[in-house]
């Protein structure tokens, strides 16, 4: 969602330097680029490191009040975002959002869209192991299932901004496009990297989800040829 559909990073950047800044300490750009794509509690517990002195829960209401508020005055939708979602959306592809910001400001960005685009939302606070783990794709993937027991990672594409999130989709199987924003991501990020979502249709998704399956089968018979008979061998 943050760096993916809406450009909330500043938001959190501005909140994260004025927290610290009231307990008298520094916060620089290049500390809050390591929060980008992390779970909240690894955030809070790095701003702790930087001098804030609240608890964790704290930490994570007072970021998210500021995120809120500031929603609540412009939300900075990501270029094309809103026009994928309407054809996917036109076109029946079931959606998912899948963000590490806790329910309250996921409700908040859900509410702004035009339609009910999103079938259903795994937030972080709905998870025990935040991004880079792979439990809440993994989650979302089987909610889908859910409905449709013939679905499985196959058929799923993830957009992801973040390192943590890529590592996060990719991790649980489904083709990853990295739509990279407020931090690099290294060239071999993701199944396939899009600059960004503007002009990009629900061919292009079709197109990535068929190569990534063809691109994982490749990858699972080359381990089997590799590996001797008894299965995968895991290091």
């Amino acid at each position: 969602m943050d760096g993916t559909i809406v450009d909330t990073e500043p938001y959190w950047m501005a909140a994260e330097h004025a927290l610290v800044a009231s307990y008298g300490g520094t916060w620089s750009h290049e500390q809050a680029l390591q929060l980008v794509g992390q779970s909240l509690d690894y955030s809070a517990g790095l701003l702790q490191k930087a001098g804030v002195q609240m608890e964790i829960r704290e930490i994570i209401d007072s970021l998210t009040a500021s995120v809120i508020a500031n929603i609540r005055q412009e939300v900075p939708w990501r270029p094309g975002a809103r026009e994928l979602l309407d054809e996917l959306h036109a076109e029946g592809v079931r959606c998912a959002l899948v963000t590490m910001s806790e329910a309250p400001l996921a409700r908040e960005i859900v509410a702004s869209l035009a339609k009910p685009y999103f079938e259903f939302v795994v937030t972080g606070d709905t998870v025990t192991q935040g991004k880079p783990h792979p439990e809440a794709y993994l989650r979302a993937v089987a909610l889908l299932q859910a409905a449709d027991p013939e679905l499985d990672v196959r058929h799923c594409v993830a957009l992801e901004d973040s390192v943590p999130g890529v590592a996060a989709a990719m991790a649980s199987g489904v083709t990853t496009i990295a739509v990279p924003h407020i931090t690099p991501l290294p060239p071999d990020a993701g199944t396939f990297t899009w600059d960004s979502l503007a002009g990009r249709t629900v061919a292009d998704l079709n197109a990535a989800a068929s190569a990534g399956a063809l691109r994982n089968e490749q990858v699972v018979a080359g381990l089997s040829e590799a590996t001797p008979a008894g299965g995968i061998s895991h290091g």
